[in-house]
């Protein structure tokens, strides 16, 4: 019997790519995202793979739609084996820069959609007493990035949830993943820097002479340590796969390495250090 897995944010990106190849990998996949509009480049992805998905309508945003999603997938399938957190965005600004609205759309799409998806699901797999809970946090929930203030914020706070539920969920036969991925090579990076373009306060102009330079200095390092959507689906997929997984997946050696400061320097001084080391 084929296992379940409903991933979120599938429409490009590591979502996309998961979908699929949790389907080649023998998943029955729930692909959603929140416009089944945008689905073609997965249905197109799918049909050169072989392999066929259940495409569903899913905004992380609205409670409605995530009950009604979930309570859907349990009607017709009777249980949920595996979910994948993926549906985020970034965005481009210091604390300064960032207006109030803003963060809030940030933290509710990244850090609240989270808590949301999880807690509709949470309880089938505890009745179970199985499941497999995976989150797609990134290196800016473990380090904090210059002019990354609200994206870092909403990913710290998505891995200290998944840190505190961990143990309560193992109790329950379910196992709770985070996928921790550096530089990736999807159109997430563009999205960022459209955001800076077009929505951010007038406060941008007296930080463009530190942050042109940083945003350079980040695009030469994403060429030496970047990875494809598909280097991070083969990650979720061992996540979803493994007898016992692990709770953290360090997806790059430059990921594992700069979180290691952060492991070894409890005071924290040389990660501010570093980071700082990247501005002008």
């Amino acid at each position: 019997m084929n296992r379940i897995v409903v991933v979120t944010g599938t429409s490009s990106g590591i979502g996309l790519s998961t979908s699929v190849l949790l389907a080649q990998s023998g998943f029955q996949v729930i692909a959603t995202m929140r416009d089944v509009a945008r689905a073609a480049p997965l249905e197109a992805k799918a049909n050169e793979a072989g392999v066929k998905l259940e495409i569903r309508n899913l905004d992380v945003q609205d409670d409605n739609s995530v009950h009604a999603c979930v309570s859907d997938v349990l009607r017709s399938h009777g249980r949920i084996d595996v979910l994948v957190n993926n549906a985020g965005a970034g965005y481009l600004g210091s604390l300064e820069m960032t207006p109030s609205d803003a963060l809030r759309q940030i933290m509710d799409l990244n850090f609240f959609g989270v808590w949301r998806v999880t807690q509709a699901v949470f309880p089938s797999m505890r009745n179970s007493r199985s499941g497999r809970i995976i989150s797609v946090s990134s290196i800016a929930g473990l380090i904090g990035l210059p002019f990354s203030d609200a994206y870092c914020a909403a990913k710290f706070a998505v891995e200290g949830m998944m840190e505190s539920l961990a143990p309560v969920a193992k109790r329950f036969g379910i196992h709770v993943s985070l996928i921790e991925p550096g530089w990736v090579d999807t159109g997430f990076a563009g999205a960022v820097q459209k955001v800076f373009l077009t929505s951010l306060q007038p406060a941008r102009e007296v930080y463009a002479p530190i942050l042109g330079p940083y945003i350079g200095r980040v695009r030469e390092m994403s060429t030496k340590t970047g990875q494809t959507a598909d280097d991070i689906a083969r990650i979720i997929v061992d996540a979803a796969t493994a007898e016992t997984p692990h709770f953290r997946y360090a997806t790059s050696e430059y990921v594992q390495n700069t979180a290691s400061q952060k492991y070894v320097d409890v005071m924290g001084d040389s990660i501010v250090a570093a980071s700082g080391a990247r501005l002008p």
